[in-house]
């Protein structure tokens, strides 16, 4: 593969990445592990079912969350703009975060709302753990007006403090998370009057109602905006999306790594081939956050595609759980890669 950067170009990026702030906007969730150990399993007398039986438990941010976590794990200043609920996985949301040293002076507690949580049980065999049918939290009704008043006023506030905004719209149920449509449209009056501010955003469900921002996607939600069909060149698609918004557009591909495409055209970074089992588990959230965090730090949109081709292969190798990738880290994977 053609090298994209020298070590030292590396170093030079990967150095200012403790200067820069970053705000991370959106759905925070809480990832919830049961360790359930198969051989303690029993039988309830009432139903006669299997009663799993939890050993050890684990917490760590999801969603925006996982954004926010490698960019700490970076380096990288953070701060939250989102809610959590009052209760007890808001409690270790907090606390998650907090340890990690994520700022929450503008992350609301919403009594009326629920944590969104992903609870994920891990059966243990013999020492391997199996992920089982998740159990999901998250609120189905409208946020209200005020609470919109308060996420556009927090983003309004933030805004001259950052280097960038990573927009994580991880809710799919319209309205029902920080990312409504209101708030969507702010977000875009925001990046057509200051261009210069780097907005990368990434949705679940609604991607294609982000307008003038940087959007990251993956190969099927790509086609999906520009309403192409499965035989069309997958770098047209991204020079579509690239003349729609005038703001980069990040592919992922999975195993055939990350496209993207600025002023510059489109170019591919191939992926980095990992022996053994693999987690692809916050691997997307991973590009969005190095990715953003290169670009604040002067790399090009090449540059920064290596950088997250690299944090990626560090996240993915870290199972039954939302991974972190450090400088240090991504340095020795680049050299041991690349060099």
């Amino acid at each position: 593969m053609q090298l994209l950067m020298t070590p030292a170009r590396l170093d030079e990026i990967l150095e200012k990445l403790p200067q820069m702030n970053i705000a991370v906007i959106g759905d925070f969730f809480l990832d919830n592990y049961w360790i359930l150990e198969e051989s303690l399993n029993e039988i309830s007398l009432e139903t006669g079912k299997v009663a799993y039986q939890v050993v050890a438990t684990r917490q760590s941010p999801g969603a925006a969350g996982t954004v926010a976590s490698v960019l700490r794990s970076l380096d990288v200043n953070v701060l939250a703009v989102g809610f959590s609920g009052n209760d007890g996985m808001g409690y270790d949301l907090r606390a998650a975060m907090t340890q990690r040293g994520i700022n929450l002076d503008h992350f609301i507690t919403l009594g009326e709302c629920f944590t969104p949580t992903y609870t994920k049980p891990m059966l243990r065999t013999a020492g391997v753990e199996e992920e089982l049918n998740r159990i999901d939290i998250k609120n189905r009704q409208p946020m209200s007006p005020a609470f919109e008043d308060l996420m556009i006023t927090n983003i309004d506030t933030i805004l001259p403090q950052v280097d960038a905004l990573i927009v994580l719209d991880q809710v799919v149920e319209r309205n029902c998370g920080v990312i409504t449509d209101r708030v969507r449209k702010h977000l875009t009056r925001i990046s057509l009057a200051l261009p210069e501010k780097i907005i990368m955003a990434d949705s679940r469900s609604h991607i294609g109602e982000f307008h003038k921002l940087g959007i990251k996607v993956n190969n099927f939600e790509a086609r999906q905006i520009a309403a192409r069909q499965t035989d069309v060149p997958l770098q047209d698609v991204a020079q579509q999306l690239y003349q729609t918004s005038q703001r980069p557009v990040v592919i992922t591909q999975g195993e055939k790594g990350i496209l993207v495409c600025d002023q510059q055209g489109w170019f591919e970074i191939p992926t980095i081939k990992i022996e053994g089992p693999v987690d692809v588990v916050g691997a997307g959230d991973s590009v969005t956050a190095s990715m953003t965090a290169a670009l604040c730090a002067g790399a090009t949109l090449r540059e920064a595609a290596v950088i997250g081709n690299v944090t990626a292969s560090l996240i993915v190798e870290q199972i039954g759980t939302t991974g972190t990738a450090t400088r240090s880290e991504v340095r020795d994977r680049f050299c041991q890669k690349f060099i």
